[in-house]
């Protein structure tokens, strides 16, 4: 892929399972002048992960003297935890010429649109709630219990893929990494899941 004509902020939101890190990753390996936004986080570091590449680890009072601060473009809890993107970081990013992909929730993305204009949204959906538990189960590292809760979950934010630019079904990887990239390069219109059971996906 080529570099995009001009710096812009991609949001790209899923539920838990439905691939939105990996295809973000990918993007960023394929597509010039791409990088991921590094999130601060109040959850322990998962194994292999390293601070200031893969979050910002933080405790609870540091997140929260920076949200008094007004520090943040974006926060949300999630899963007990706290999540936010720095607005300074994104900001110098874009001036510097950079398209940056923020990797967020559908809450975190609603207020990101309301504050930045032009920017672009992207919902990733999974092809199938069978298929999105099955990707929830090889990961190996969590129970029954909070897979269950991370399904409930993920039911509640597809309800809200109609407020995106943009709807990709990661059924291939490739064709979803190819359809974000036109997305990012603005090369295309929406995407909508016209072949996906939307009930069978929303039915709880």
């Amino acid at each position: 892929m080529s570099s995009p004509p001009e710096p812009c902020l991609l949001i790209i939101s899923a539920p838990s399972g439905a691939g939105k890190t990996s295809l973000a990753k990918a993007l960023v390996d394929t597509l010039d002048h791409t990088e991921l936004s590094v999130s601060h986080t109040t959850r322990a570091p998962r194994p292999g992960e390293q601070d200031g590449r893969d979050y910002f680890f933080v405790d609870r009072q540091t997140f929260k003297s920076m949200i008094d601060a007004g520090q943040f473009l974006e926060y949300a809890m999630v899963f007990d935890h706290y999540y936010g993107t720095a607005k300074k970081a994104i900001e110098e990013k874009i001036a510097a010429g950079q398209t940056v992909i923020l990797d967020i929730d559908w809450q975190g993305a609603r207020s990101v649109r309301q504050q930045i204009p032009g920017v672009r949204s992207v919902f990733i959906l999974p092809p199938s709630r069978q298929v999105l538990e099955g990707r929830l189960q090889s990961r190996g590292q969590d129970s029954d219990e909070v897979i269950a809760r991370r399904m409930r979950d993920a039911v509640e934010q597809m309800r809200h893929y109609a407020e995106f630019d943009q709807v990709i079904i990661n059924d291939e990887f490739d064709d979803a990494l190819a359809d974000l990239g036109k997305i990012a390069l603005g090369q295309n219109g929406a995407i909508r899941p016209n072949t996906l059971n939307m009930e069978a996906l929303l039915d709880q």
